[in-house]
């Protein structure tokens, strides 16, 4: 397969891509003769969601591009400075959020509902990346495992694993997902391993006995066939969510040392023997320690099996991401995981999530942006007990009936108009008007705004030395599509 690095120059950055081929596609249209009169007359389309609510995901008025001599604040895009290859937007998929897929909606209005997330059509909002949890996470109804003894058992050869549970909702779900988009983009991630491989035995906590290493390691393999047979392609997977968090019903604690061992030693042999083309991922936790997943890179034996590492953003800095892409640039970077509070503000969630997370981690070189969770009741559940999320709010309320929550117009504000294959390209910040944008697959430019300011803001969006004005109120959101 032809491969090969474009490095661009700006300033002290160097800019990769491994997409060589279909960068150089994008950019050779880019340079393609253009007729004047259509580049006066080019439209932009653009869709709003505002803090109050009075508008969702609304079309608002199409813009032209004229030779304005513009004196507003002004985003300028550059679509020859290219950045990373988009995988995805998404959610985390939980069991809970199957269960209630299952059980709250009959079959026309879950079939409607799937094809409204998973379809890119004109009711749909192209959602193209899923996170799974392999195993109970806190947002299932109970904890259990794949290979769950009594006390006292081991099953070291794994001869009772068994998908258990996850055939009853998640795993038709997914058929059905699947059905509507083959392309689906799937992350498998652990909440603890089988409580007989732990220290303490037990759900919550403790760390993976090293006597179990090797296990743990079929496990993986055991589970990626297993899903495989059921017609799901796990993508990738990451070791650990939350690593450095004991407090979830189920958790595991695992240092960067073990991670480290744990790979190296097990996991990447493992894979290699099962000629997995499954993509490993560090770290899935927060945004504070980026010296973790970096550890780790720095080792070159474990390095040679690792694809990227995965971040959520409850402490820390968005910028830790570019650390890590700084340290090792040629591994892939991914965002896993944020949740919105059942208490929460709809604008001010707005606000801060496309902020940091639709902007700032692909400002950061993340190839996916993933929200947590699809779907929960009216009373944020289902959630396992002492230690399982009793305010996460999902994309999707479903109960009499079904609301669609401040995640969902988070993650559709770019999983409807960026699809996977897109790269990011250059765009310029001012007045606190942040945003991203992207040359799509078929050549359009998309721009994702939000303006991160208490009162409205006008502007002006620079393309090729021309310029189209618009405004957005406080704490607005648009997206900005043009060929």
């Amino acid at each position: 397969m032809f491969s090969l690095f474009l490095v661009t120059m700006k300033g002290n950055n160097i800019i990769q891509s491994a997409s060589a081929l279909t960068i150089f596609l994008f950019l050779f249209s880019q340079c393609a003769p253009r007729n004047k009169s259509a580049i006066d007359t080019t439209t932009i389309y653009s869709w709003t969601t505002t803090a109050d609510q009075s508008q969702l995901l609304t079309p608002s008025s199409d813009l032209i591009f004229d030779d304005v001599d513009t004196k507003d604040s002004a985003i300028s895009i550059d679509s020859t400075i290219v950045y990373q290859t988009i995988d995805g937007f998404g959610y985390t998929l939980t069991g809970g959020s199957a269960m209630l897929l299952t059980t709250k909606l009959d079959d026309n209005e879950r079939t409607a509902f799937l094809r409204e997330l998973f379809l890119n059509d004109e009711k749909g909002i192209g959602v193209s990346y899923l996170r799974v949890s392999i195993g109970a996470s806190d947002l299932d109804e109970s904890v259990f495992s794949y290979d769950d003894l009594p006390t006292g058992k081991t099953d070291s050869l794994l001869t009772k694993f068994n998908l258990s549970y996850d055939t009853l909702y998640l795993i038709p779900i997914l058929k059905q997902i699947i059905a509507i988009n083959p392309a689906i983009k799937i992350l498998g991630s652990p909440w603890s391993p089988p409580t007989w491989m732990k220290t303490n035995h037990q759900a919550k906590g403790g760390s993976l006995n090293p006597r179990y290493y090797g296990s743990y390691a079929n496990y993986f393999v055991k589970y990626i066939n297993a899903m495989a047979a059921e017609g799901i392609n796990i993508d990738a997977v990451t070791i650990q969510n939350e690593p450095e968090n004991p407090n979830n019903t189920p958790s595991l604690v695992m240092t960067a040392t073990e991670q480290n061992e744990f790979i190296k030693n097990h996991l990447g042999p493992a894979f290699k023997r099962a000629n997995s083309a499954t993509k490993i991922i560090l770290f899935d936790h927060n945004c504070d320690n980026p010296e973790y997943p970096i550890s780790i890179l720095n080792d070159p034996e474990t390095k040679q099996y690792v694809d990227g590492t995965a971040f959520h953003m409850y402490l820390g800095e968005i910028e830790a991401l570019n650390t890590v892409h700084e340290a090792h640039p040629d591994k892939n970077l991914y965002f896993t995981e944020q949740w919105t509070s059942g208490k929460g503000d709809f604008g001010g969630d707005l606000r801060w999530h496309v902020k940091n997370l639709i902007v700032g981690t692909t400002r950061n070189w993340s190839r996916t942006v993933l929200e947590w969770n699809l779907a929960a009741d009216e009373k944020f559940e289902p959630h396992t007990h002492d230690g399982g999320c009793d305010l996460c709010q999902g994309a999707l309320t479903l109960g009499d009936s079904v609301r669609r929550n401040v995640s969902y117009y988070i993650i559709a504000h770019a999983s409807k108009f960026v699809p996977p294959g897109s790269i990011r390209i250059a765009s310029t910040i001012t007045d606190n008007l942040y945003n991203v944008a992207f040359l799509t697959p078929a050549g359009k430019k998309v721009l994702i705004v939000v303006n991160d300011n208490d009162a409205p803001k006008s502007f002006s969006i620079i393309y090729k030395e021309r310029a189209a004005r618009t405004s957005l109120a406080a704490g607005a959101v648009s997206t900005f599509v043009w060929q």
